[in-house]
C-alpha cells in the first residue's frame, strides 16, 4: 500500500503549495472521510476544468494543477491524490473508457481517483467537476461517479494505478492548447477473453 501514499514527478505533494494546501484542508479534522470530503471538495469546485471553462493552459502535475487552477480531469485527479497523499491517505487513479459524445464510438479515457477508507476498502471518486447533467459527490459506501457506463465499448477499468498511465502523460505534456487535448484523447483498447 506504500506505493499510494507515494511523493512523484506527477502527484508532487511535496510541493510546498501543494503540502501547505493538504495540511490547510485537514486542520481540524481528526476523522479520514472529512478529510478525504474536503479535498475532493476542494479539487471538485475550486479547479476549473480546462475543456469546460476552455482554458489554454494543460496541466499535468498536481503542483501546476493548484498553480493554475485549472486541468483536465486526469490532471485534477493528480492534485487529488497529492493533497490526500499528503494527509498520510492511500489514494490511487482510475479510468473509466467512456464515449466522447452522444454515447458513440469513439472513445476516450477518464480519470478518477479511488481512495482507501479503513471502514469500507477502496472507495472510487470523481472530482472532475460539476455542471448541468454530470454530479458527482463524496457520499461512501455509494459511488457517486460523474459518469455511467452506458453503451457497449465503455468500461470501469478495474485497475487502482500509483502512477499516471503513460498515454495520459503524452496527451497532457505533448499538448499546448485544451483543443490538443480534446483532438488526442488518451484511449485504451478492451480485450476479452
Amino acid at each position: 500500500m506504500n506505493q499510494y501514499l507515494e511523493s512523484s514527478k506527477y502527484i508532487d505533494w511535496k510541493d510546498s503549495d501543494v503540502f501547505s494546501l493538504a495540511r490547510d484542508l485537514a486542520d481540524g479534522k481528526s476523522d479520514v472521510h472529512e478529510i478525504v470530503k474536503a479535498c475532493f471538495e476542494y479539487v471538485r469546485d475550486e479547479i476549473k476544468h480546462t475543456w469546460d471553462y476552455q482554458i489554454d493552459t494543460v496541466t499535468c502535475k498536481a503542483s501546476d494543477v493548484l498553480k493554475f487552477k485549472t486541468g483536465f480531469c486526469y490532471a485534477k485527479s493528480h492534485l487529488l491524490a497529492a493533497l490526500l497523499r499528503a494527509n498520510e491517505i492511500q489514494t490511487g487513479l482510475c479510468y473509466q473508457r467512456l464515449t466522447i459524445a452522444n454515447n458513440i464510438p469513439p472513445f476516450c479515457l477518464h480519470g478518477l481517483n479511488a481512495v482507501w477508507l479503513p471502514d469500507i476498502g477502496w472507495y472510487r471518486l470523481d472530482a472532475r467537476g460539476n455542471k448541468a447533467g454530470v454530479s458527482a459527490s463524496f457520499d461512501p459506501p455509494y459511488e457517486r461517479l460523474a459518469f455511467p457506463i452506458v453503451v457497449a465499448g465503455e468500461a470501469d477499468l478495474p485497475e487502482i494505478w500509483s502512477s499516471p498511465l503513460q498515454c495520459v502523460i503524452d496527451t497532457l505534456e505533448n499538448s499546448t492548447s485544451y483543443m490538443g487535448v480534446a483532438d488526442n484523447l488518451p484511449d485504451v483498447q478492451l480485450y476479452c477473453s
